[in-house]
């Protein structure tokens, strides 16, 4: 995890959810399957220039994160590990300074044996938006800057664990401040930071849940992302 997920809501619904500002991604529409390489909203946070004021934006991203030092690369960059995410020099950086949240409605996760993978829907139990830690980085492509983005896992816990051994870092409404505050970490402050993580995230996790959706949405390249039949539940006589 998490290689594909949904978020049902609009660009201005998103500010208001996050109480942002604005930003760079007007166009975005409610989609109910994105892929790692696709653009997704992020939520971050950034010292205005002219006014020095904190200033928080949703903006358009890359699902695949790619500074400005890698080369090209063929498998995206999609996920981050919590464990190692201070200390590999992909992520560091970015952990360090350029932190941000990833809005989703709830991810897939697939069991069973090729060829008959069964879906699942992982969400909050109580319906509510998802808010996943993330990174993101900046580089310049012909004349402008182009944002990218990685979403950091954790082991999983409760239903996400039945499904997969791993899953996204969920943060509560009351920690977003601390964690898109993009003052520098140094080294201590980065390892206190995967520690803040870890316990925050298990609160999340608690309250994950799931439920079996059509194996349609199995293959993205076929479905309709704008479809938002593909996280209803399959009716109880259909599920194995």
């Amino acid at each position: 995890m998490c290689g594909r997920f949904a978020l049902d809501q609009e660009t201005d619904e998103l500010i208001q959810e996050f109480v942002a500002a604005g930003g760079d991604f007007r166009e975005w529409r409610p989609t109910y399957s994105l892929a790692p390489t696709d653009p997704v909203p992020i939520v971050r946070e950034r010292v205005d220039g002219e006014t020095g004021e904190l200033r928080r934006t949703v903006d358009e991203a890359l699902w695949d994160f790619h500074p400005a030092f890698m080369r090209e690369s063929k498998r995206p960059n999609f996920n981050a590990r919590l464990e190692t995410v201070a200390s590999n020099g992909l992520w560091k950086g970015a952990f360090a300074s350029s932190r941000a949240l990833v809005p989703m409605r709830g991810y897939y996760e697939w069991t069973g044996e090729p060829g008959r993978k069964r879906a699942h829907f992982l969400h909050a139990a109580d319906g509510e938006l998802l808010a996943a830690a993330g990174l993101y980085t900046a580089r310049k492509i012909d004349d402008h800057w182009q944002l990218s983005t990685a979403i950091i896992t954790r082991p999983a816990r409760d239903a996400s664990g039945e499904i997969h051994d791993r899953m996204p870092v969920f943060l509560e409404r009351s920690v977003w401040e601390r964690y898109l505050d993009p003052a520098k970490l140094d080294d201590p402050g980065k390892e206190g930071m995967v520690r803040f993580l870890a316990a925050e995230s298990d609160k999340v996790a608690a309250s994950i849940t799931s439920y079996e959706v059509d194996r349609r949405v199995n293959n993205s390249r076929t479905i309709d992302p704008a479809d938002p039949t593909l996280i209803d539940p399959l009716p109880d006589e259909e599920q194995t």
